[in-house]
């Protein structure tokens, strides 16, 4: 097996294995990415969580109780929480808040909250905690930008 194809097959097995894995910015700044599509993008995250827990919470209540699309939004619900921790903690925290500037003590507490309140918005369906993270998400966007996006 030559080395080319021997290298096409290792990324074939883990795309096969691994979809997810590969989805996301590569950590070279290549200043493809723009910080207020992160932040946008995680916008929308909050609120795809806040309808699966919406959902969740409404389908529980039904008679017969509809296991499959619970779980279904179970899963939607933790795959967009995990989305926001990878653009915090791979896109904001290891790429573009610098050590040593001004506001990053501040910066870096906001993002660590986001962090453990998306691990929360996994755990549960407490909707307190996506307003948690919205109202984190604006804060770090006033210390990162100097005003929350759109404003």
């Amino acid at each position: 097996m030559t080395h080319t194809k021997f290298l096409w097959t290792v990324l074939t097995l883990a795309v096969i294995l691994h979809p997810g894995s590969l989805y996301a910015h590569c950590e070279v700044p290549c200043g493809i990415y723009g910080d207020e599509a992160r932040v946008a993008t995680m916008s929308e995250h909050i609120q795809t969580i806040e309808k699966a827990m919406t959902q969740i919470s409404q389908l529980e209540t039904e008679t017969p109780v509809n296991n499959n699309q619970i779980v279904r939004w179970v899963m939607t619900k933790e795959d967009h929480a995990e989305k926001i921790q990878h653009i915090v903690s791979q896109y904001f925290m290891t790429q573009r808040v610098k050590p040593g500037e001004e506001k990053t003590a501040a910066m870096l507490e906001v993002l660590h909250k986001m962090l453990v309140i998306a691990m929360k918005c996994k755990q549960t369906t407490d909707l307190q905690q996506v307003t948690e993270l919205g109202r984190l998400l604006e804060a770090f966007e006033i210390l990162y930008f100097g005003h929350a996006h759109g404003k």
